[in-house]
């Protein structure tokens, strides 16, 4: 399955540590989980799905294939993220805080952003961009999923950014497109598509990414660069590229992970302390194989100010749909999209100008007089005095999720939670709810959930 080219140059590099290398793609793919801290600090038991924790990634769990829990509702109430174990690191690097500004600037489908996420416990601006308008969409889908309020997702071009962000981020994360040689075991295509060139095309780009990056970091200010490919080029040849235009950045060491170091030998004229990145090899850990650096740029000064989105004020019918229906409206400046209304982060930046698909929570629309809640307002909540309660393998939870009414006594607006999870809206009348599960978002049929 793995191109011949790719074998010879990994032979030629590894050595004797290749035959270990070549012979993990016999063995079955790990899977992994991360739980959202956003959700709830209490979960559900999960215990069927064979959890055992990633060592390098906080609230990370390797799970059973077999046991599919991409299948369960959970998964569609946001209590968690299936992801790549290997791709738990780069996120885990940058260590972002609860308040600062944080970008992560080749963001889709979502895993790290929601990871970002996590970490900034709803705290502080989070920016998630994605150039792919396609890419764009499930990203923002999954930002919904996860209940993420304080976050802002673009489509944009990197260095269409750098000309409105400079110095304004405390943190970056750039998980750059790459030739994708630590996909070859979970996604055969990827491995159909390599060229003996494509290293060369990718590190190009990621350069280009790099240096946008880098106008937008603010002194003192830490940057990740990572990759799901084994290539020197794109990786410490890419690292060392960008040091070399970049003298204010510096590797910064990170003592303390499971990780293998980086290898300057293998590229032509390494700067300095490329030995302190790090490479996640699939035959030393469990996991599909990674790359990451850990950037520091010279300084210590704030971020600089941009001009600033203004707030605008909440309308009547929100301010009475939350009242009669009893649930919270989550902090923050609300902004208005047309009939849209959104919840975001004080130090939201001006929009004008900007590809936006998300700014901060989407709580609903007003339409002609009445309020309609959005899906994010109810993926976000966490109590509210009306819910339709069921247990996760209820017949009620199949109905809901595939877009059937369901039966319940409750009048008006209410949440149906999954084991205390909220999972969406309804509206109860006569002893019937009717859904408002996104139709994009349906199931194909109750009987085969």
């Amino acid at each position: 399955m793995l191109p011949a080219e790719f074998t010879a140059r990994m032979q030629r590099l590894l050595g004797e540590e290749f035959d270990a290398f070549a012979a993990c793609y016999d063995a079955p793919r790990h899977t992994a989980l991360r739980l959202n801290p956003l959700k709830t600090g209490a979960p559900p038991d999960l215990s069927r799905f064979g959890l055992s924790p990633v060592p390098w990634a906080r609230d990370g769990y390797y799970y059973d294939a077999q046991t599919r829990p991409g299948l369960s509702a959970y998964h569609d109430a946001g209590l968690y993220y299936l992801q790549e174990p290997s791709a738990m690191a780069p996120a885990m690097l940058l260590d972002a805080q609860p308040g600062e500004r944080v970008l992560d600037l080749c963001a889709a489908p979502g895993g790290k952003s929601t990871q970002l996420a996590a970490a900034m416990a709803g705290r502080g601006l989070l920016v998630c961009n994605e150039i792919s308008a396609k890419r764009a969409q499930i990203l923002s889908s999954n930002i919904e999923r996860m209940g993420i309020a304080n976050a802002l997702v673009l489509n944009e071009n990197p260095a269409r950014l750098a000309g409105r962000f400079a110095g304004f981020f405390d943190k970056i994360l750039v998980d750059a497109p790459c030739s994708g040689e630590g996909m070859f075991r979970k996604e055969p295509l990827a491995a159909q598509e390599w060229t003996p060139g494509t290293p060369a095309m990718c590190a190009a780009r990621q350069l280009e990414i790099l240096h946008s990056a880098a106008q937008m970091l603010r002194p003192g200010g830490r940057l990740v660069y990572s990759t799901c490919t084994f290539s020197a080029e794109e990786n410490e040849g890419a690292v060392s590229a960008f040091l070399r235009a970049h003298p204010d950045f510096s590797v910064e060491q990170i003592p303390g992970t499971p990780f293998s170091p980086g290898r300057p030998a293998w590229v032509e004229n390494p700067a300095p302390d490329l030995e302190y990145t790090f490479r996640l090899w699939p035959h030393r850990l469990r996991g599909e194989g990674h790359y990451a650096a850990v950037l520091r740029r010279a300084g210590n000064e704030a971020p600089a100010d941009v001009p600033i989105e203004p707030g605008a004020k909440l309308p009547k019918e929100l301010l009475d749909f939350a009242k009669n229906t009893g649930v919270e409206i989550p902090d923050g400046k609300p902004v208005l999209f047309g009939q849209s209304v959104y919840l975001a982060p004080e130090e939201l930046p001006r929009l004008a100008g900007l590809r936006v698909l998300r700014a901060g929570l989407q709580l609903g629309a007003c339409k002609k007089g009445r309020f309609e809640p959005a899906h994010a307002w109810a993926l976000w909540l966490k109590t509210a005095a009306r819910t339709a309660d069921f247990a996760e393998n209820a017949p009620e939870i199949a109905r809901y999720l595939a877009g059937e009414t369901i039966n319940g006594s409750q009048t008006g607006w209410a949440i149906v939670r999954v084991d205390g999870l909220s999972l969406g809206w309804v509206k109860g009348s006569d002893g019937q709810l009717k859904n408002h599960y996104p139709k994009a978002l349906r199931r194909m049929g109750s009987q085969g959930v």
